[in-house]
């Protein structure tokens, strides 16, 4: 099989393939026949599945995404602007968990969804790390403080900028503001080398913290330990990434003890209009 085939009885040679094409590969001749890949396709697709999501009639098959194993979209799907609007405003990062292990099948299914998050080139360079209970957190997050101690005793200005030796006493006195005894780490990481993969990451993790909502769960960015884990060998070598592997972003997830209910007010957003 050719990049991509295409049934000439469905296809109704509206365009619409080559139009949403990012690489511009497809090509329809002036006779009317249905499109063929250009000469160069093979090296510049980015397997992205456009042609095949946007045809209505399944007229075209991509040999890396064929139709078969892409749903179709349900007609109930769209999101009305104040569904949209409660989702984003409604938003609110998590830090008090109640005592309840999360259940894989749910951390799977987030992550499955956050699979859907765009990359630069489709290239997908997300892979993800997740630990789960107090056993495995809380080492972790002692790993943090041993970071933390180490930079204030070196007078770093990032120990200052980030307020380490409060959150140092904070660990002392019983408390975790490390992991916030979450009961669970989704951690995004990727090759080192990959394209633009801190972005891919970020994204990523973004699309699994507002699904997160839907599956009952919550979730908070933990900033400490993703910027430790980067900076600090013996982290580094307890999360056991692969091989050129970084931590690009770390999520605290679990089941919120609270429910919030009001949407604090935010700054005016500052724009420049050309």
């Amino acid at each position: 099989m050719t990049l991509f085939s295409v049934d000439s009885q469905t296809c109704r040679r509206d365009g619409s393939c080559a139009a949403v094409c990012p690489m511009k590969i497809i090509h329809f001749a002036e006779d009317g026949s249905p499109p063929w890949p250009g000469p160069d396709a093979e090296e510049l697709c980015i397997a992205c599945g456009h042609c095949v999501a946007v045809c209505p009639h399944g007229a075209l098959s991509h040999r890396k995404v064929p139709p078969d194993v892409c749903p179709p979209m349900g007609k109930d799907w769209p999101l009305s602007r104040n569904a949209v609007s409660a989702l984003l405003r409604g938003r609110r990062s998590i830090r008090v968990f109640r005592e309840r292990p999360v259940e894989p099948g749910l951390v799977e299914e987030l992550i499955a969804l956050a699979a859907h998050a765009p990359s630069a080139h489709n290239m997908q360079p997300v892979r993800w790390l997740v630990v789960s209970g107090q056993e495995r957190i809380q080492p972790i997050a002692g790993l943090v403080v041993a970071w933390m101690r180490s930079l204030i005793a070196a007078a770093s200005p990032l120990a200052e900028t980030f307020h380490m030796a409060r959150t140092v006493l904070q660990w002392e006195s019983g408390k975790d503001p490390i992991a916030r005894q979450a009961p669970c780490l989704v951690v995004a990481h990727a090759a080192k080398d990959a394209r633009l993969a801190a972005t891919a990451c970020t994204i990523a993790l973004t699309y699994l913290e507002l699904a997160a909502p839907s599956h009952g769960l919550g979730a908070c960015w933990a900033g400490y330990i993703n910027t430790a884990a980067n900076l600090s060998p013996p982290l580094l070598q307890a999360l056991d990434l692969p091989e050129e592997h970084l931590s690009y972003g770390v999520m605290m997830l679990g089941y919120p003890k609270y429910t919030y209910h009001r949407i604090p007010k935010r700054k005016a957003p500052s724009i420049i209009w050309r």
